[in-house]
């Protein structure tokens, strides 16, 4: 039975909990939750918050884990008008700090175990949010405690005078170097964007979906917009940390999608490795973050024998550019697929014409789905957003390099800015990495180019291997060698415990780079 399609993001909600108010909207570590309860509390919230001052389009700040009280607040948020923006509760004073400032939040709604870097954060703002935090708020003055805001507030849901194209979220990105971006996406953007991947993934309000992935993260986000959207079951864990337990979750509660990113397959597939594992009640596993490696998808397969494993690519811009048919991963070996449903891509050279099939050339977006631009940076916002294909119009250049088929299909070659130059020849990492992945006992794989005198760049491989694993340097240049052209072999080999990542879990080449120039520096 389908809910109609919304023209707020939050309209899911009311109507999700009208239908079938006592059934099971999220299980949080666990513990379920309904629907009803779910409106209950986001109408209470909504209510205080705007008698706390919060208008349309006003930013509210949430600080939190993967918890009830955060899925609540962005439900409460976008009732009371406001534009909600999920921080990472990995990220540090400083970075909050900023991201506090830039955003202008009014409100800051946190975990009270959050407090150190709470505390030394709201001391570098001249005029800090009201904050309220979930827990004992004993060791923060002037903290508000986040179930008194639930207890003052009415249960109907207040009014606010939203429209579609009103800003709901700003989702700041988790850049590596320099300060965070704010990507504005509205209302109309994001209700389009869980619609359209909702048409893909062919799920229903019978869906029970896993995340595990941090909600800051729009992967994990979505997760749960896509969830209330279609009056399914979102079945949220704080994170991947214990696979075991996200395991046991799966079985108890029969999931039936399963959402991840590489290096959470890689430590799947690791366990699976040791003692087999088998998930048949999973019928969806969708991957994005990072392309995931050939060698995987047969090996995911074991795990998960019921399921359709679908290859996507995205960016926070956006949320989703393309996805490929799981029915085509054998025919279409490589490829992230075509256009999401509603929207369209193309290809352009660096002058900005046009590419010939087969040809490398930087990625277009067009769709409902493409963000306004970056939060006060509008000098970024014009670098991404570029004339369109009507007077007026802007799509989105994502910067990256791909090639597209005679079918339409598309297929990642590399950022812009990732691409290795070496003896005069251009090498993708993507490519050696997916090599590299292939190799029995490599866990995780990451590739950089570095400085060489004679060569312009030398390729190195960091190399994580499984427990157990027993590899030598001459072993992987083998391998590679066999399956790669000669300039594309790793020169060096370096074998680490771990590879850097983002908050999201994604291996960070950035950061990478940069211990790698503390290692040669010493």
């Amino acid at each position: 039975m389908s809910l109609g399609c919304p023209r707020l993001l939050h309209e899911a909600l009311p109507r999700a909990a009208a239908m079938d108010g006592g059934k099971t909207a999220v299980i949080v570590e666990g513990r379920a939750y309904s629907y009803a309860r779910l409106h209950d509390d986001a109408a209470r919230l909504a209510n205080t918050l705007q008698a706390r001052g919060v208008a349309r389009g006003d930013r509210v700040a949430i600080y939190m884990d993967n918890t009830w009280p955060c899925v609540v607040s962005i439900f409460a948020t976008l009732m009371a008008g406001g534009a909600f923006l999920v921080v990472n509760p990995q990220t540090k004073a400083d970075k909050l700090a900023f991201i506090l400032e830039d955003s202008g939040a009014r409100v800051l709604l946190s975990d009270a175990h959050l407090g150190r870097e709470l505390s030394a954060a709201l001391v570098l703002l001249a005029n800090p949010p009201l904050l309220a935090c979930s827990g004992d708020t004993s060791t923060l003055p002037g903290a508000i405690a986040f179930d008194a805001l639930l207890e003052g507030g009415a249960s109907q849901p207040p009014t606010a005078p939203t429209i579609p194209l009103d800003l709901a979220a700003l989702i700041y990105t988790s850049g590596s170097t320099g300060n965070p971006k704010g990507v504005m996406q509205t209302h109309q953007s994001m209700v389009f964007a869980a619609g359209s991947l909702i048409e893909y993934l062919r799920m229903d309000e019978t869906d029970r979906i896993l995340c595990a992935l941090p909600l800051a993260f729009d992967y994990g986000l979505y997760q749960l917009l896509m969830s209330v959207q279609m009056g399914a079951t979102l079945v949220l864990e704080r994170s991947f940390t214990f696979p075991a337990q996200v395991f046991a979750r799966i079985r108890e509660f029969g999931v039936t999608v399963f959402p991840a990113v590489p290096t959470m397959f890689a430590m799947l597939l690791s366990f699976h490795s040791r003692e087999p594992l088998l998930f048949d009640s999973v019928r969806r596993v969708t991957n994005t973050a990072a392309a995931l490696p050939d060698d995987f998808s047969s090996r995911l397969r074991e795990v998960f024998p019921s399921a359709l494993i679908y290859r996507m690519y995205g960016l926070t811009e956006c949320k989703r550019v393309s996805y490929l048919e799981p029915e085509l991963a054998d025919v279409k070996p490589g490829s992230v697929g075509k256009a999401i449903p509603g929207t369209e891509v193309y290809l352009l050279s660096a002058d900005g014409g046009p590419v010939a099939p087969g040809e490398s050339g930087i990625l277009h977006v067009r769709g409902p789905h493409v963000m306004l631009g970056y939060w006060n940076r509008p000098d970024l916002s014009e670098h991404m957003l570029r004339p369109g294909k009507l007077p007026g119009e802007r799509v989105l250049c994502s910067q990256d390099i791909f090639r597209m088929d005679a079918d339409g299909f598309l297929y990642f070659v590399g950022r812009s800015d990732d691409i290795i130059k070496t003896r005069g020849e251009k090498v993708s990492p993507i490519e050696v990495e997916n090599v590299l992945h292939g190799i029995a006992g490599v866990r995780e794989a990451a590739i950089l180019g570095v400085h060489d005198e004679l060569l312009g760049q030398a390729i190195r491989a960091y190399v994580v291997l499984n427990p157990g694993a027993d590899l030598s340097e001459r072993q992987v240049r083998a391998y590679c060698a066999a399956r790669l052209e000669n300039f594309m072999v790793p020169r060096d080999v370096v074998f680490c415990e771990d590879l850097p990542k983002t908050t999201t879990g994604k291996v960070s080449r950035k950061l990478l780079a940069r211990l790698d120039t503390r290692t040669s520096a010493t």
